[in-house]
């Protein structure tokens, strides 16, 4: 598969985004599949453009967007995205859309078609801590989701996309008490792992799901 591995430059007031990071440690070439890299800003809006641009000049088979979860501690590979822009924060343009619809023609919410379970087991089976994520949240990670579903249901059929958060990095809460972090190259290695899981057979029955 040619892969597309999308990363979000720092935001938030950090001067890293262990996204960012840990995209520049990995091969071109993981299993059977091809990566290509890309940075995109952490505006709403202008990411999605900047991924739809590249697509339009590239032939993709799949999109795996990374983005920062501050205060997770494990990789969490994400089921599905929501229809709404809520911003906590402004974004790195200082926007901050509220209880915004992204797309009106779109659906409801769109569900990754990678084999999110899959891939959360070979992280786990690297070694490193994950889980399957059930929000992506409703901040710009959200939204680029959001517009990977969008744009395979209405103009890419057969594409595939996904999201992937990671936790911060051990320099980003050196003053946060009791916040979690994650070797950069751990990171990484997890992200190695996922994407080398990446098919096109059918997701694993795993019992990963969440009780609350």
């Amino acid at each position: 598969m040619n892969i597309l591995v999308v990363a979000f430059e720092p935001f938030g007031g950090e001067s890293i985004n262990p996204a960012r990071e840990a995209i520049q440690l990995l091969p071109n070439e993981i299993g059977q599949h091809h990566l290509q890299f890309l940075e995109v800003p952490t505006v709403f809006n202008d990411c999605f453009d900047v991924v739809e641009n590249f697509l339009r000049r590239e032939s993709i088979d799949a999109v795996v967007a990374i983005g920062q979860a501050g205060g997770r501690a494990e990789i969490t590979p994400e089921r599905v995205a929501i229809n709404l822009d809520d911003a906590r924060i402004p974004d790195n343009n200082g926007s901050q859309p509220i209880d915004r619809i992204i797309r009106q023609d779109g659906q409801p919410a769109y569900f990754s078609n990678l084999p999110v379970k899959t891939m959360t087991k070979a992280i786990v089976d690297a070694g490193i801590p994950a889980r399957l994520s059930n929000t992506a949240g409703t901040f710009v990670c959200n939204h680029l989701f959001y517009q990977l579903g969008y744009l395979s249901e209405k103009h890419y059929p057969g594409m595939k996309f996904g999201f992937i958060h990671v936790p911060y990095v051990p320099e980003q809460v050196e003053n946060r008490e009791h916040t979690p972090s994650m070797a950069l190259n751990t990171i990484a290695k997890g992200l190695e792992a996922a994407i080398c899981a990446i098919s096109d057979d059918e997701d694993s029955k795993l019992a990963i799901g969440e009780l609350d």
